[in-house]
């Protein structure tokens, strides 16, 4: 596996090694030595699944308090371009966003902390995303912000009339509403 830092301090972009044959392929998706060797000393608690149509854009999330979650995230099937938004309030990279496409042929996975806003956009139908996280679900430690904040400004890759949003995900309010538990 390949460790491979981002812009933003903590996020890191993880490609693994791919053994292809006749007979299709075999990835090693997550083994502790080598994410200790790299410092993500992380105890995954539970994996979580979703399978998206093109155009569903979940986002943009978090989870905080004793149950804040750091993810491991990366596509079984299909692509999304997938975006984390550091809101750790001393951190020299609050607000900046990091966006990478994540995709069945790419294999890649991307380890998001404790700290980050995550969301993504589905850019196929029935894609199958995969999160193992720290943290089991809490409602109630839940922090959002809106997926168009302007503060932001995220590129989306797909035009705003084919995005399909949930309701719940429509009301999240601006960063500059909200006060950072992180």
């Amino acid at each position: 596996m390949k460790f491979i830092p981002t812009p933003i301090a903590d996020l890191i972009l993880i490609e693994p090694q791919v053994w292809k044959d006749e007979r299709g392929f075999f990835i090693e998706t997550f083994n502790t030595k080598p994410f200790l060797a790299h410092g993500i000393t992380a105890a995954f608690v539970q994996d979580n699944l979703s399978c998206s149509h093109r155009g569903v854009l979940r986002g943009m999330h978090a989870q905080a308090g004793e149950n804040a979650q750091g993810k491991l995230v990366r596509v079984l099937r299909g692509s999304v371009w997938d975006v984390a938004v550091d809101i750790r309030k001393h951190s020299s990279t609050y607000g900046q966003c990091f966006s990478v496409t994540l995709n069945e042929q790419n294999a890649h996975s991307l380890w998001i902390p404790p700290g980050f806003l995550h969301g993504f956009v589905a850019l196929e139908n029935d894609t199958l995303f995969a999160y193992k996280v720290t943290g089991y679900y809490d409602k109630d430690s839940e922090v959002g912000v809106r997926w168009d904040d302007p503060e932001l400004a995220i590129d989306w890759p797909l035009p705003k009339e084919e995005l399909i949003i949930s309701e719940k995900d429509r009301q999240l309010p601006l960063l500059k509403e909200i006060t950072s538990p992180f």
